[in-house]
């Protein structure tokens, strides 16, 4: 159970306890020429409800606990009735103590996504076997959303869902499909679990942890020392950077933190400001004239 989380909300009134996420599904089908479009709905209405009443874990949750998530499915093709294939946007996010802002803990884009689906089709999953690709696609990030959020809560705390991810991993492997094999496209399924589970790469989830909890919850109540632990951070993430420099798990960080980097470190000490535009543009150089507010003035 998330025991930091448990008093973000005291003020709240009593729910019942319930599943873990509150998962959101948009599908974009423009590029699919078909009359039946009732499938779609049909599709999206599938998906949220087993992302939302499925329990995922052993913890208890209450209502205003369930963590915040989008599905962004763009459907590009059907080459047959009931085969699709997509990109998807995957997104999650926490909130941040004492404040109505939310952060955006997970932003991944996954272009590999392959499976059937017909009309009002059951989903089924079993987390010893595999089923079929689209159930097995949602329970991996599934479990990588609850991990995502217990590292920012506990340091490490996540290590029992990304577990659970791998093993949808290697469920998958033999099904053939796109996405859950090393080889390949090293921005996939199997290379974004493989990083969070590699301990060369473990400084990084510590830095999640210590930007979170003792950077951004902390940020209300002392602003500099908040941005300096997300400094501290920063620094870790270089490290780890620097020994696997096209490692997926760092650009997907900065896919979710960079805007709010450059929001966070365009006030105080200019010192900080200096060390943390230094970082930022060396890890992530694409995104340097976002950047360059922070030293702007």
């Amino acid at each position: 159970m998330r025991n930091v989380a448990l008093f973000l909300f005291l003020s709240l009134p009593f729910t019942a306890w319930c599943q873990e996420l509150n998962c959101s599904v948009a599908i974009n089908a423009s590029q699919v020429q078909t009359s039946e479009r009732a499938i779609f709905d049909d599709l999206k209405n599938a998906i949220e409800q087993f992302m939302n009443t499925r329990k995922w874990t052993n913890d208890v949750y209450k209502q205003h606990e369930k963590i915040a998530c989008n599905l962004l499915i763009t459907i590009t093709r059907m080459p047959s009735i009931g085969t699709f294939t997509a990109s998807v946007q995957i997104q999650s996010a926490r909130p941040v103590f004492n404040s109505t802002y939310t952060s955006l803990l997970l932003n991944f884009a996954d272009r590999d996504w392959e499976f059937d689906y017909v009309e009002a089709m059951p989903l089924e999953y079993n987390d010893n076997t595999f089923t079929n690709n689209l159930t097995s696609m949602l329970a991996f990030y599934a479990y990588l959303i609850i991990g995502f959020d217990h590292d920012s809560f506990s340091e490490l705390g996540g290590t029992p869902y990304f577990q659970r991810a791998m093993q949808v991993v290697n469920n998958a492997q033999q099904s053939g499909h796109a996405g859950w094999q090393a080889l390949g496209s090293n921005r996939n399924r199997y290379w974004i679990i493989e990083n969070l589970i590699n301990q060369q790469m473990v400084g990084i989830r510590r830095a999640i942890y210590q930007y979170h909890r003792h950077g951004l919850d902390m940020f209300q109540s002392n602003p500099d020392e908040g941005r300096q632990k997300i400094l501290d951070g920063l620094k870790e993430i270089k490290k780890v950077r620097d020994i696997n420099p096209s490692a997926i798990l760092v650009v997907s960080f900065f896919d979710a933190k960079g805007k709010e980097l450059a929001d966070i470190f365009s006030d105080g000490n200019i010192q900080i400001r200096r060390q943390a535009y230094d970082i930022v543009t060396a890890i992530d150089p694409s995104n340097r004239s976002m950047y360059d507010k922070i030293i702007a003035n």
